[in-house]
């Protein structure tokens, strides 16, 4: 009877906690890297105390006549032993080597036997079974921070398989054959006759033969298998390590060899094609014709871009982020950056009536210093005058002098209202404005309806605007002040917030943006306190997530501008 000699690594029962349980769920597997490629030996955590650090233990293998189903026996007779191996992963977090091996197909027994045969879904299975599993291997097996969560998933997928391994070949083939449907297969005697029968008639059903027949069709269609088995990427990477030493092992040297056969050719020849596609890049690769970087490396040039989400020839589990060393994207919403957007658009909108106001009020300070200038100079020409002796002659004189500075006067008056009336667009004359035709058909009705039968627009303007419903009016000089670009009152900017929330609401933007009546902030309000206060009691009055709108003058010039607030 052939004997495996292992090597056993003894450690202290505290130095061999498992730190898998639930407060260690969501960290990453603990990375254990083998000191020597070239050993096969496994390494122990034992829990006896008492061991020696050193000692060694002698483990013998059964011999058998032929394939039936796995019971691991090594495992139990190791757990008797209280003799854990360490499983080690490698630099992308998959298990390697023997260890992990033999606790895969631990948790294929323990799926096998420990979780009904139900035609259900994993996440339907009992906690209490789930945890039963993680229990028993984690007794059995090091596995390291956070392996709860892999062994689970590894036992959800062997389940499935397990089902999926049933039915293919102890079910389908023998439709016909109730006989042999009637009793579980000699191989799992373990199932219980209850459960197997209602199995099969969830597996004969029309409803799993449509789908049996989708996934089928499916399978039918995927090209490119590869053949490694039970070992994966993981694995078939961990050999190429120990006979390419020095050698970096890329994914397209991973996807040709798990489709080479056991003498090193590839049966399949439209895989065979790829392959040499592969081979040739990589030579232009060495002599610096193409150039790889990122996600765009061989493989990927031979066989087209890759699937969202996914990476080839590296194994399940791996994202593009993890293997590429790809920055973690910022997660944005469309909401947020419709937020950002509207905000620098109302920055912007703020700083040109802020260089306006600044404009006006630099003029308006200089046209005042001047004013201030040209009275001092009158008021000391006429007490010069007066302290003259020459009284009529000076009397004279001071009259002509007053009457010159008074026509300067009107003179510098005149030309301030020509400026102003440049400026102005007059509403008689509409035809020529340069306006929107929906402009001037509202200055045509007021001018042959409103002001000859001297009526007003009377409407109401909604709660969902201000908070708060309530009439208003637009009197004829509103409208054509407006459309002469004049100074507007309150109730002109009420109306066009009004016009905005109904725009707003249209976009589905009304929980973003919101509205202060004008008329609450206005001079005729009261107080700067009553004002505050109706402005904080509407604030009051929102979720805390929108931008608000409100009318502001600075006070030094006949401007009407809006203020911005986002209330958190």
């Amino acid at each position: 009877m052939e004997k495996e000699i292992l090597s056993v690594k003894m450690v202290s029962q505290h130095q061999s906690k498992d730190s898998g349980s639930k407060k260690n769920e969501g960290e990453e597997l603990k990375m254990v890297a083998p000191q020597d490629k070239s050993s096969k030996k496994m390494k122990f955590a034992s829990s006896s105390a008492e061991t020696e650090p050193t000692s060694q233990t002698t483990i013998s293998n059964d011999s058998k006549t032929g394939r039936g189903m796995s019971t691991m026996p090594r495992v139990v007779k190791r757990k008797l032993q209280k003799l854990r191996p360490i499983v080690e992963y490698n630099k992308r977090g998959k298990g390697i080597g023997q260890a992990h091996s033999e606790m895969q197909s631990y948790i294929g027994v323990l799926a096998r036997s420990r979780v009904p045969l139900v035609d259900k879904k994993w996440s339907e299975i009992p906690k209490d079974i789930k945890e039963q599993i993680w229990e028993a291997v984690d007794m059995a097996f090091v596995v390291g921070q956070g392996g709860k969560n892999s062994v689970l998933s590894s036992a959800a997928k062997k389940w499935k398989d397990f089902k999926s391994t049933l039915t293919r070949h102890y079910i389908l083939p023998y439709t016909n054959d109730k006989e042999k449907l009637s009793q579980p297969p000699e191989t799992y005697k373990f199932i219980e006759k209850a459960q197997w029968d209602a199995f099969v008639a969830s597996r004969l059903s029309k409803d799993f033969e449509s789908v049996h027949s989708q996934h089928a069709q499916i399978r039918e269609k995927l090209e490119n298998n590869h053949r490694l088995s039970r070992k994966g990427y993981a694995g078939l990477e961990d050999e190429l390590e120990e006979t390419m030493p020095g050698v970096e092992i890329d994914r397209s040297t991973l996807w040709k060899r798990a489709r080479q056969d056991k003498h090193g050719s590839i049966p399949d020849p439209k895989v065979a094609e790829k392959a040499k596609k592969i081979d040739e890049l990589q030579k232009q690769v060495s002599e610096g014709k193409v150039s790889v970087y990122g996600s765009n490396d061989v493989l990927t040039m031979a066989l087209g871009p890759e699937h969202p989400g996914r990476v080839r020839a590296v194994g399940s589990g791996i994202s593009p982020r993890q293997y590429f060393n790809l920055p973690k994207p910022q997660r944005v919403s469309f909401d947020d950056r419709l937020k950002d957007s509207l905000r620098v658009l109302l920055q912007e909108e703020t700083k040109k009536m802020e260089a306006k106001a600044r404009e006006e009020a630099l003029r308006m300070e200089a046209r005042t210093k001047q004013l201030v200038e040209a009275e001092r100079e009158h008021f000391l020409r006429r007490k010069k005058k007066d302290t003259a002796k020459n009284g009529k002659h000076q009397e004279d004189e001071q009259k002509e002098e007053e009457k010159k500075e008074e026509e300067k006067e009107e003179e510098n008056e005149k030309e301030d209202e020509e400026k102003h009336d440049d400026k102005v667009i007059e509403v008689g004359d509409y035809s020529n404005m340069e306006a929107p035709s929906s402009l001037k058909t509202l200055c045509r009705y007021v001018e042959t309806t409103l002001m000859p039968e001297e009526k007003i627009l009377q409407f109401t303007i909604d709660k969902e605007v201000f908070g708060r419903e309530r009439d208003t009016f637009l009197l004829p000089e509103d409208i054509t002040q407006f459309a002469g670009m004049e100074e507007i009152g309150a109730t002109v900017v009420a109306v066009y917030m009004r016009y905005l929330h109904d725009v707003l609401k249209k976009a589905n933007m009304t929980s973003m943006v919101g509205f202060i009546d004008p008329a609450t902030v206005s001079a005729n309000s009261g107080t700067i306190a009553d004002r505050s206060r109706l402005v904080a009691g509407r604030l009051q009055k929102t979720d805390g997530e929108q931008i608000f709108m409100m009318p502001y003058n600075p006070g030094l010039v006949s401007l009407t501008g809006f203020c911005f607030y986002d209330f958190q």
